[in-house]
């Protein structure tokens, strides 16, 4: 077996040590896992920790990117068949009910977010990871119009502002009433693309 290259060895390195602190993040809570932990139970030195990632903030930033980055594939998915309209967002449904406002992953962004907020450099991060979120959703928006035939009732950045504030929002209602129906996200969705509940 081909021994891994120098690059490839630190690419696993920070892969495993997002996986574990992930894990970790989700199942404690951001303030109460220590870097040590994270190091300790992934195999390594907190060093390696350091040599990866400049400070725990950035760690769980490396965290949130994954956890994002498997949920705006799932949301994908759930728009982007080859299904008519009322079944995507059927999907779109099912998806917003398993996922918006999952107690570790909310509970961990707003923990992350409440004690960055005196931390100017890890703000400018977050901010420029809810622009490509928000980016990500304008171009979903734009390709579901597109492959549906409906048109957008504003513009494709204004509507995914809208969707991601709204999701938010539902997110940390959940936190306290798990019951709490996530409709209200895809009747806004249906205004979006100017589809009235009563086409079939």
């Amino acid at each position: 077996m081909a021994r891994l290259s120098r690059a490839e060895s630190q690419e696993r390195t920070r892969e495993r040590l997002v996986a574990t602190a992930r894990e970790l993040f989700l199942r404690k809570g951001y303030a109460a896992t220590s870097l040590g932990e994270v190091a300790e139970t992934a195999g390594y030195s907190k060093g390696a920790v350091y040599s990866n990632f400049r400070s725990k903030g950035h760690l769980c930033l490396a965290v949130l990117d994954d956890v994002r980055a498997e949920q705006l594939t799932l949301l994908a998915a759930s728009v982007m068949g080859d299904g008519p309209v009322d079944d995507r967002l059927a999907a779109f449904t099912a998806w917003g009910e398993a996922h918006i406002g999952e107690e570790a992953w909310t509970t961990l962004e707003v923990e992350f977010l409440t004690g960055a907020r005196h931390d100017g450099e890890l703000r400018q991060e977050i901010t420029a990871r809810v622009a490509a979120v928000r980016e990500v959703l304008a171009q979903l928006l734009v390709t579901l119009a597109r492959d549906t035939g409906t048109t957008l009732a504003m513009p494709a950045e204004q509507a995914a502002t809208a969707l991601l504030g709204l999701g938010i929002g539902l997110g940390v209602q959940r936190i306290a009433d798990p019951t709490a129906p996530t409709a209200v996200l895809t009747d806004t969705l249906r205004l979006i693309l100017r589809y009235p509940t009563c086409m079939k």
